[in-house]
């Protein structure tokens, strides 16, 4: 099976799904660059804002070549999420050809998607999430390894990818965290992904429309400075350890424990984390705010500088060539 193949794109790469960073512009780059360039549903809140980016990024795929590139839509599937019902029905009316599902129970999602043809990749972060996955019927898993940005999983790519390939041998398996350059993405490939999903990489563009403190910080931390924070969402989530996350912290403290474990407020106080995390991210990635919350993954170790989504993609697919080549004598490029 090829990811290529299975979206219908040139290049076995997704640009991730990023809360706040991922754009119009940014997706419609990635679709003229040859790969799945993907957003969460939860970018556009307003009334009749996400149904607009789907015309627009409907139409936009519709004047590109069969096979080039395509688009996808994360969805929050928690019952947290007060937008979700109505941000599927939006997307199933306009026939998304990709859905990133995150967060929950993918069923009513697959079901959607299914009745039209489009696909359904699940977040996971270890074999309990993919059993759950596999028997709601997704078609293939986002394998969600330690040091990716955002929501991360504990388990290093080389453990989580063959153990799902090794499982799950006939779904799609997209490996994320920790993928910035086409050597990593070529590593990927080996262990049994069928391509990766890359984000980090992708906040350091000239498409994305965050600060350019948020662009700066990409390039000038390193790995160690990415730390694990639970006040933002209730689920842990990879940050840069800016002087604003120390000041956050990174664990709950008693109370917000004991509400989280407590079935008749569980649901409610996520909610406020939730709402309350998402306005602080919101008011960090505004140009010249001094409230630095930014999430990043570890391969900020890796991004050196900010170029467009056209340099880097043919970066990636270059490097990922030249690492390839010693193995694929007399085989076709990719």
């Amino acid at each position: 099976m090829h990811l290529t193949s299975a979206l219908a794109i040139r290049y076995p790469v997704i640009m991730a799904p990023m809360f706040l960073v991922s754009n119009e512009k940014m997706v419609k780059a990635a679709m003229e660059n040859g790969i799945a360039g993907t957003f969460p549903s939860l970018n556009y809140r307003k009334e009749g804002e996400l149904k607009a980016v789907l015309d627009h990024l409907n139409e936009h795929r519709s004047q590109l070549p069969p096979g080039l590139g395509t688009y996808g839509v994360n969805l929050i599937v928690q019952k947290t999420n007060p937008l979700y019902h109505k941000h599927l029905q939006d997307c199933v009316t306009a026939k998304v050809p990709l859905y990133i599902t995150s967060l929950g129970s993918p069923k009513e999602v697959i079901a959607a998607a299914h009745s039209y043809g489009a696909r359904v990749l699940c977040d996971v972060t270890n074999l309990q999430h993919a059993e759950k996955a596999a028997q709601a019927g997704c078609d293939g898993f986002i394998a969600v390894c330690a040091g990716a940005g955002g929501h991360a999983g504990p388990y290093p790519m080389h453990i989580l990818v063959p153990a799902l390939q090794k499982a799950y041998p006939d779904k799609i398996l997209v490996a994320a965290g920790g993928i910035a350059t086409g050597k990593q993405l070529a590593s990927a490939l080996v262990l049994g992904a069928h391509g990766a999903s890359i984000g980090t990489r992708f906040i350091a563009s000239e498409e994305a429309t965050v600060s350019n403190e948020y662009k700066k910080a990409i390039l000038d931390y390193g790995m160690e400075d990415i730390v694990l924070t639970e006040r933002l969402s209730g689920t842990p989530c990879n940050v840069i350890n800016t002087p604003a996350a120390k000041k956050i912290g990174y664990k709950q403290n008693w109370l917000e424990k004991q509400l989280n474990k407590n079935a008749s407020t569980r649901k409610y106080f996520k909610m406020l984390i939730q709402l309350r995390g998402m306005k602080k991210l919101e008011q960090a990635v505004k140009p010249g705010n001094y409230q630095q919350l930014w999430s990043a993954g570890q391969s900020v170790e890796m991004v050196e500088d900010i170029s467009s989504i056209e340099t880097i993609v043919k970066r990636l697919i270059q490097e990922l060539d030249e690492t390839l080549a010693p193995f694929r004598i007399n085989q076709p490029s990719l």
